[in-house]
């Protein structure tokens, strides 16, 4: 995958557009996902997040499955996100 480009051309989820995704495949409520609660414990699988990862690298969004399996909550995949804001534009 080409993570050269200088900026992230797609725009980022938000927490509650992450959230939302999140409780559609965990058949939660959003507001019951705490932002540090363990996905994967919460019945998130790995295949779930590689689907998710694939995605958003199909729409440019350069996210690193390792990242987002290192720190499975809500708030980890947004510090992710953010550094993905950030590094872009280096």
């Amino acid at each position: 995958m080409d993570t050269d480009s200088d900026t992230v051309t797609t725009p980022v989820p938000d927490e509650g557009e992450l959230r939302d995704t999140l409780a559609l495949m965990l058949g939660v409520k959003s507001a019951d996902i705490s932002g540090d609660d363990n996905l994967i414990l919460l019945g998130l699988t790995s295949m779930e997040i590689m689907r998710m990862v694939g995605h958003w690298r199909r729409t440019h969004l350069p996210v690193v499955f390792e990242e987002l399996v290192a720190t499975p909550t809500v708030n980890g995949w947004l510090g992710h996100f953010a550094t993905l804001r950030t590094d872009r534009g280096r």
